[in-house]
C-alpha cells in the first residue's frame, strides 16, 4: 500500500519502519556513549589515598659497620699490643668496616711538654671517666660496654653478622685550617631516635710511645688518634625515619698541629642500643 507523504513523494510503510528503527538505533547508541562518559568522569573524579595508589618498597638493607673505641695511652706499655691486635682485625675486614679510635687518656695518658709531643686531650679524659675504664689498654666496642683486647676479634665478628637499620654518607672538604661538610643519614628500618656524633682521628702521627720491653720509642707511629669532638662529646640529637633522608652540615677549625691529608672525619649514630652504624671519610681539599 502507498501513503502520499507531506512533501509529496510517495513511501511505503516498510521504508518508514526502517527509519524509525534506524532513529531508535541511533538514540540508543547516543544515550550509551552519554553514559559511558559521565561513568569515566566519575571514576576519574574519585579520591585515592596517596597509600592506595603506590606501593611501597622498603629501602635495602646495608651491613654494620663497628666502632672500636681503643682507650690508650703513650706511657702505657702494653698499648701496643693493643695496637697491633687492631691492625690484624683491620687487615682482616677492613679500616672501612672496623673504625678504630685510639682515645688517649687517664693516667697513662700524655699531654706533651715544650719538647715531646703528647695525645691525650681533655676531651678524651672525660670519656675515660664516662665510661669508667679500669686500665689501660680496654677498649669500647659499639658503646656495648668494655672489653680487653683479647676479646676484641671475637666481638668484632659478631656484631659484624648485624644489618644497619640506616645509612651513613659523609662529605668533608678542607681548605688546610678548618673542614666542613654535611653528614647525611638514609633510613632503612624503621624510625630511629638517637644521637649523631662526629669526632676527627687523625693518621701517622709520630710521637712518643713507651714498649712492651720498658723501652722508649719516640718515633712510634700512632694511627687513629683521637683529636675533637665536632659537635659535643654527647653529639647532637637525631630523628631518621625509613625511607626518609636527614642531613646535617658541620664546621670545625683545625689545630695548627694537624696535618689535614692525615685526618678523618667519623660519624656514628648510637642510641640505648649502642651504636646503630658508622662511617669515616677523609677531608678532600677544596
Amino acid at each position: 500500500m502507498f501513503l502520499p507523504t507531506k512533501d509529496g513523494p510517495f513511501l511505503t510503510t516498510t521504508t518508514s519502519n526502517l527509519l524509525k528503527d534506524r532513529n531508535r538505533a541511533f538514540m540508543k547508541r547516543t544515550l550509551f556513549y552519554i553514559i559511558g562518559a559521565m561513568l569515566l568522569f566519575s571514576a576519574c573524579s574519585t579520591q585515592i589515598d596517596e597509600d592506595q595508589r603506590l606501593t611501597y618498597v622498603k629501602p635495602a638493607a646495608v651491613g654494620k659497620n663497628v666502632l672500636l673505641v681503643d682507650f690508650t695511652g703513650q706511657r702505657c706499655i702494653n698499648c701496643p699490643t693493643a695496637s697491633h691486635e687492631i691492625e690484624k682485625i683491620q687487615e682482616q675486614y677492613s679500616a672501612d668496616t672496623v673504625i678504630a679510635v685510639g682515645m688517649h687518656s687517664g693516667p697513662l695518658g700524655f699531654r706533651g711538654n715544650a719538647k715531646t709531643v703528647g695525645l691525650s686531650t681533655t676531651t678524651g679524659d672525660n670519656y675515660y671517666r664516662q665510661w669508667n675504664v679500669e686500665y689501660q689498654p680496654q677498649g669500647v666496642i659499639d658503646y656495648l660496654g668494655k672489653s680487653d683486647y683479647t676479646a676484641w676479634a671475637g666481638i668484632i665478628h659478631e656484631q659484624l653478622k648485624q644489618t644497619a637499620p640506616l645509612n651513613i654518607k659523609i662529605d668533608a672538604k678542607t681548605n688546610g685550617t678548618s673542614g666542613s661538610g654535611s653528614v647525611s643519614l638514609e633510613g632503612l628500618d624503621g624510625n630511629i631516635q638517637g644521637k649523631l656524633q662526629l669526632w676527627i682521628v687523625e693518621d701517622s702521627i709520630t710521637a712518643l710511645q713507651m714498649m712492651p720491653d720498658g723501652t722508649t720509642n719516640r718515633n712510634y707511629l700512632h694511627m687513629h688518634v683521637f683529636r675533637t669532638a665536632v659537635n659535643g662529646e654527647a653529639g647532637e640529637p637525631v630523628n631518621v625515619k625509613e625511607g626518609e633522608t636527614t642531613t646535617i652540615n658541620f664546621s670545625t677549625d683545625f689545630a695548627a698541629i694537624w696535618v689535614p691529608r692525615h685526618l678523618w672525619l667519623i660519624a656514628f649514630v648510637y642510641n640505648e642500643s649502642g651504636v646503630l652504624q658508622v662511617k669515616r671519610a677523609a677531608f678532600k681539599a677544596n
